[in-house]
């Protein structure tokens, strides 16, 4: 038989085939607590948000309060800044498992301030995160494969090889639809709660449809290679470990390998040797002479140069100049970290078109904004805010303007990209 009673005889066979339909509801399982795992990571993240944007307002008004002098104001006023989860982060929460995605930050070195982390979860620093990403690059693969793998082999131990093939007249035909029917419906039993989850949150159409047709992709890769093997005349456990050595090198081998590659290729500077430069700098300015770090200072910023007299032993504009100062001798070592990550990405995104699984991720991470571009853009966003502050402050600290708690009122407020301050 041909055309659409072969695939509504094929339909029928699967119904009734419990190991297949088991299967299915196994990948309906994982897709469904993969995303539903995220989409709890990602209210927690927006809860925890909530609850510290209330705390820093009410903090930093009660510190402010309190002082008496431009210097006290900005030495003990704190500014939460965050980069919020995007509608789609439930599905790939990439980076923000690894890289800081909040701060306390203040005046003082931003160098000092921008490598600190919460303490992470040693767990998932040892295992990972099981979202939707991963669900669908390492996972879903496994089960194609032991789906697909004695297409023919099966057939062939039950006699019916000869006979199927006479039937259809056509060699390949019967194993592509039998194949074709058995991924697609791992693919819908994988996209449905993708699919419901993205509607529900907002997601727009356009980042779903692209997620979806990445999906469909990668599984039809996987089909195409799983159906290929299975055509060898092998018994089928050597075509199960075929396959699953095929899995193994392209979902693992190939990005472990790249990875110590790429680390040699492009070495990044530590953030706590940063840290620590920075520190350092700072803490030698104590005992420097206050012409050594008003002319470092000066030399970056001149539009200052007629305000650096000093009368007192301390002085709150020295105080901040020697804190800039710091910044300023790390700045070598904290742009070759900046490089360093962004040749790191721009490596292992070419390597990734070696590992299909490592490429499908790197595509959920970018349209979840959850990628190493997102953590430096956000870092950007840390840096700029810092440096509005830092004008802020000098305007009122340099001109020795008195102390005025209205003019607190237009001191900078952090809003990330695309939310309103």
């Amino acid at each position: 038989m041909n055309g659409p009673s072969a695939i509504v005889r094929e339909a029928s066979l699967l119904r009734r085939d419990r190991g297949f339909l088991t299967w299915v509801v196994v990948v309906l399982a994982l897709a469904s607590i993969a995303v539903l795992s995220g989409l709890n990571e990602v209210s927690h993240q927006r809860a925890t948000l909530e609850k510290l944007l209330a705390a820093d307002r009410e903090d930093r008004e009660d510190a402010l309060a309190k002082q008496s002098d431009w210097g006290s104001a900005a030495y003990y006023s704190f500014h939460l800044t965050y980069d919020p989860p995007s509608d789609f982060a439930f599905a790939a929460l990439g980076r923000r498992d690894q890289d800081p995605w909040k701060h306390r930050v203040r005046m003082l070195a931003l160098e000092g301030q921008i490598y600190e982390r919460d303490v992470g979860n040693p767990v998932l620093a040892l295992i990972g995160r099981f979202d939707y990403a991963f669900f669908a690059a390492f996972v879903l693969p496994i089960v194609l494969i032991v789906l697909l793998h004695d297409l023919h082999a099966s057939e062939r131990i039950a006699g019916r090889h000869g006979l199927l093939v006479t039937t259809a007249g056509n060699a390949s035909r019967p194993w592509r639809m039998r194949a074709a029917l058995r991924s697609a419906a791992v693919f819908f039993a994988a996209a449905l709660p993708l699919l419901v989850v993205s509607l529900n949150s907002g997601v727009s159409l356009l980042i779903s449809g692209f997620a979806l047709c990445a999906l469909f992709v990668y599984v039809a890769f996987w089909t195409v290679l799983c159906t290929w093997i299975a055509a060898w005349e092998r018994p089928s456990a050597v075509l199960l470990a075929n396959s699953l050595g095929l899995w193994m090198l392209l979902a693992v081998l190939v990005p472990a390998a790249a990875k110590v590659t790429i680390d040699r290729l492009a070495p990044v500077p530590a953030g706590a040797d940063i840290t620590l430069t920075q520190r350092e700098a700072v803490n030698d300015a104590w005992d420097l002479p206050k012409a050594a770090t008003m002319d470092a200072f000066i030399e970056r910023h001149p539009e200052w140069a007629e305000y650096t007299e000093m009368s007192r032993p301390f002085e709150w504009k020295w105080y901040y100049a020697f804190q800039q100062v710091g910044d300023q001798t790390t700045e070598a070592l904290s742009g070759a970290y900046r490089q360093g990550r962004i040749e790191r990405d721009r490596l292992a995104a070419l390597v990734a078109w070696l590992s299909p699984p490592a490429l499908l991720e790197r595509v959920f991470q970018r349209l979840a904004d959850t990628d190493v571009r997102a953590s430096l853009a956000y870092e950007a966003e840390v840096r700029s805010f810092h440096a509005q502050l830092r004008a802020f402050f000098y305007q009122k600290m340099f001109r020795e303007r008195p102390y005025d708690q209205t003019a607190l009122k237009s001191l900078p407020e952090f809003a990330p990209s695309g939310v309103a301050p």
